[in-house]
């Protein structure tokens, strides 16, 4: 369960990277794992930053007006990717030792557990949410 208030794909993003910092002992590509998962979602935050203003700016440019309500949503967006990028920022710079102290719940996510944040994280790829149109080209 996720608590409130907290984005709730930061929060299964630091239950995921708790749970491979405890296990990096028993194998070491896990180590490999934690630093693509965090580099993969740096660069997906990057690139639905870049969506949203290349959007706004499509907008601006065909209707020549600008929308409140646009302007607004593109805000959040960017205030969100802003601190989605600290987060990361601050896991990065944390040495796995000390990452450690930063756990939350750390005993309650197991095996299953991982995969399940894994499989729904991965849903929310644009590959994933476009697989069928894929499939029937």
């Amino acid at each position: 369960q996720v608590s409130g208030g907290e984005d709730e794909i930061q929060q299964l993003q630091k239950a995921l990277l708790d749970y491979l910092d405890e296990n990096t002992e028993i194998d070491a590509s896990l180590v490999f794992s934690r630093k693509f998962y965090i580099a993969q979602w740096f660069r997906d935050t990057t690139m639905e930053t870049e969506k949203a203003i290349k959007s706004q700016k499509d907008e601006d440019s065909s209707e020549g007006t600008h929308h409140a309500k646009d302007i607004e949503t593109t805000g959040q967006i960017m205030h969100r990717a802003e601190s989605r990028k600290k987060f990361l920022r601050s896991i990065i710079k944390t040495a796995p030792s000390q990452f450690s102290t930063l756990r939350m719940n750390s005993d309650a996510v197991d095996y299953e557990d991982a995969c399940l944040i894994v499989r729904y994280l991965a849903s929310m790829r644009p590959f994933a949410q476009s697989f069928d149109i894929y499939l029937t080209q």
